[in-house]
């Protein structure tokens, strides 16, 4: 309790410092979304100097999300010369609302050129202040001199606006007078892995791309199961405890601490949040992990797929809607088949989830996660909604005209008489689900753990605000109310009823069920891009100014762009390992064992030499397959970097070309690591990595 949210100038700190009629108004803007009165800035600037200082900041940023994906900082001193020649420590109110980044060097899709630079960042209020290496962090959204969004908080903010507004128009049409805001809520849980640095040094492919491009499987793997919330070990377990201080003493609600299935895989995850909030805290959490890693000698490794041959890491996106007044939207209460308002809500989901379930797909798509959506490991590309026995059955009888009843959970005797009965849930959980109803919330479980939550939270936001708006039209022009509310229930379980799912996602029979229930199946990124200019969704960003036209081309452009660079520096460091590193290491290998049966021989004792020759014929064969598959790449590389025109044929090469010829040369240098002497292979391997913390 004495560290938590120490350095953060959150509500107790601001009721302390602040005039009252300032800390009152400030909290008009925070609370019930005012516009900020820029003549309370200064006042506020001044006070979180001050208190900046007492933490020991020098320096104050404007901290911001372009679309790089993770967050960007440029640190001015509070310092300012004095005509005597010394100095005071100042920060003025324009300076805490507005920032000049060169808006030209982050990724903009077209958006801005080098030659024009101008962008701003502008003070989010909403999310609080915090000092960190002795600098005073402001959380920011990010916009170019012509206004458009070019950061991945403006969006959502925007979001958040039009969903509490439709949803608001929904609870008034319900009869619910006391609510005057909505506020989405979402709590991440973040997957990660630990490496030795020592043993990270010395590996190229995951310096530079974060991954291991090479490794043969260890003897062992995650078969045995023992890995998953086994014991911790000690020096795991002094990483997660700084950690946690580390992140509590960021207002960081992190809770929850454990091994997770694959071998030196762990998973952290806070409390829940209101989104942008939530945003802010995984972008601090990502960073601070990787920073604390290092003072234990450890590399935190957040790629979606570091290790091929075992689960990769994912971060579960729980989401939910809640009232001003503390009413969780989603929350069935114990007889769900007559509580409406839940009803309405979740209905609205089912159908918003099922209409654009092909944006909901892109804000789940990288490089990275391509290698998992799929796999046995993580939730199918296929999109689709768990609701569980209980929801199921009252789905059913809304589309037969109303609900009735509902299946409780009851007791669960576990036949021990000194073990309490438990209270059953209403259903079971479904793993392989990609979007979850797990109680009060539903659990996007394909977002990318190296990836910012902003994106698939903006665009929930969005889509079920579009479905609200809906609804709250037609109950506020119906002359009956309840029975417009059956009608759309009755209305919306019949025709979108596809995309509820409860069975198993793994299963190939469910994606040929998926197919005739008409759901898309978008496999790769590249792919999934195409959903961000289908007119369809761009109609719906621009309708809620969530996104314009323009905004979301660009983020067509960055999304293509930026998986074009991946793969292209993937193959490339594949390229030098494989010739400066793997191929070297091979010939020696090699030309030992040659020299090896030529000694043998050269003795004139009859000796049988078969095992050395068979050896020396499977190396020389792969050897020089791996010379070819190195020429095959790099000529791929080279077509598809020059490749001129459209940037997504230009992506589709790289997917389709490149990364199929990376597999290759992967799987050869992969057989040569199993032949090859461990004294001579150039770099650790899967077993050193995985099972040596």
């Amino acid at each position: 309790m004495d560290i938590f949210g120490s350095n953060v100038f959150n509500d107790v700190v601001m009721k302390e410092r602040l005039p009252k009629a300032t800390y009152k108004a400030l909290k008009q803007t925070i609370d019930a979304g005012q516009s900020l009165d820029p003549a309370i800035a200064d006042i506020v600037a001044t006070a979180m100097k001050d208190w900046a200082i007492e933490k020991g900041a020098t320096h104050f940023t404007h901290w911001f999300q372009p679309l790089t994906g993770i967050t960007a900082e440029k640190h001015d001193a509070f310092i300012s010369p004095t005509a005597d020649g010394k100095a005071i420590m100042e920060f003025s109110g324009k300076e805490l609302i507005k920032g000049e980044p060169d808006a030209s060097s982050f990724p903009s899709g077209g958006l801005r050129a080098t030659f024009e630079a101008r962008g701003y960042t502008a003070w989010d209020c909403t999310s609080p202040a915090f000092v960190k290496d002795d600098s005073l962090y402001i959380p920011t959204a990010f916009c170019s001199y012509t206004g458009e969004a070019l950061d991945k908080k403006t969006p959502l903010l925007r979001s958040m606006e039009a969903l509490s507004k439709q949803a608001i128009r929904v609870l008034r049409a319900l009869g619910n007078t006391t609510a005057n805001k909505v506020i989405t809520t979402v709590g991440p849980e973040q997957e990660y892995f630990l490496v030795d640095k020592k043993l990270y040094d010395l590996r190229k492919d995951l310096i530079f791309t974060g991954r291991t491009l090479f490794g043969a499987m260890a003897p062992k793997g995650q078969e045995l199961e023992d890995h998953y919330f086994g014991s911790i070990k000690e020096r795991v377990s002094a990483f997660m405890k700084e950690l946690d201080a580390e992140l509590w003493k960021l207002g960081v609600n992190a809770k929850t601490k454990h091994n997770e299935v694959a071998p030196a895989q762990h998973e952290i995850a806070p409390i829940f949040s209101t989104t942008n909030i939530a945003t802010d805290h995984n972008q601090l959490m990502m960073d601070v992990m990787k920073k604390v890693a290092l003072r234990h000698d450890l590399v935190c490794l957040l790629h979606e797929k570091p290790f091929a041959g075992i689960n990769g890491s994912g971060k579960h996106n729980n989401w939910s809607m809640g009232t001003d007044d503390g009413l969780n939207l989603l929350e069935p209460g114990n007889t769900p088949h007559d509580n409406v308002q839940f009803l309405v809500f979740l209905c609205a989901v089912i159908k918003a989830v099922d209409e654009y379930a092909e944006l909901l797909r892109v804000s789940a798509a990288n490089a990275g996660n391509d290698h998992r959506l799929g796999a046995n490991e993580a939730p199918p590309a296929i999109i689709s909604i768990f609701v569980g026995d209980q929801l199921q059955d009252i789905l059913g009888q809304l589309e037969n005209g109303g609900a009735q009843s509902s299946k409780g959970g009851g007791q669960m005797e576990i036949g021990v008489t000194t073990l309490p009965a438990l209270p059953k849930d209403a259903t079971d959980r479904n793993r392989t689900s990609p979007f979850a109803f797990t109680g009060n919330k539903f659990e996007f479980r394909m977002v990318p753990s190296a990836g910012s939550i902003a994106g698939p939270n903006f665009i929930l936001n969005t889509i079920v605000a579009e479905v609200l708006d809906e609804v709250a039209g037609r109950l506020e022009k119906a002359s009956n109310a309840d029975a417009e509310v059956k009608a759309i229930l009755k209305e919306y379980v019949t025709k979108h009823k596809r995309v509820v799912f409860n069975g198993n996602g793994y299963s190939d029979e469910w994606v040929v069920e998926a197919e005739k229930r008409g759901l898309p199946n978008i496999k790769t990124t590249v792919e999934a891009t195409k959903a961000l200019i289908a007119p369809k969704n761009i109609a719906v960003m621009e309708k809620y100014g969530v996104l314009s036209k323009v905004e979301m081309e660009s983020r067509y452009e960055v999304s293509l762009e930026n998986y074009i660079k991946t793969i292209n520096i993937e193959a490339l460091t594949m390229i030098e390992i494989a010739k400066r590193q793997i191929l070297p290491a091979v010939i020696y290998f090699a030309t030992n064992v040659a020299d090896s049966i030529n000694s043998i021989k050269a003795t004139g004792v009859a000796a049988d030499v078969t095992a050395q020759t068979e050896l020396l014929t499977e190396v020389s064969s792969l050897t020089a397959a791996l010379k070819n598959n190195i020429a095959v790449l790099e000529k791929a590389v080279e077509k598809a970097a020059n490749a001129h025109g459209d940037t997504y044929d230009q992506a589709a090469l790289f997917r389709f070309d490149v990364f199929e010829k990376m597999a290759a040369l992967r799987e050869v240098a992969d057989a040569l690591e199993t032949l090859v002497d461990a004294d001579v292979w150039p770099m650790p391997t899967y077993g050193d990595l995985l099972f040596n913390i």
